[in-house]
């Protein structure tokens, strides 16, 4: 499970499949946020990961 949150816009639907580079947000500053960021979460059968564990360094 992939999570971006603080968004101030989601363009795409829960299940749906994107594409590297696709727009798939605005960032924003939502929640308790304290200013303009993207928060990014994964996990893994109830285990939280490291998201940038799963980069090829291409981003």
């Amino acid at each position: 499970n992939s999570a971006f949150l603080h968004c101030s816009r989601i363009l795409v639907s829960e299940g749906e499949r994107v594409r590297q580079g696709q727009h798939i947000g605005d960032i924003g500053a939502s929640g308790r946020a304290t200013g303009p960021h993207l928060h990014w979460g994964l996990t893994w059968h109830d285990a939280r990961l490291d998201p940038l564990l799963f980069l090829d360094g291409a981003g």
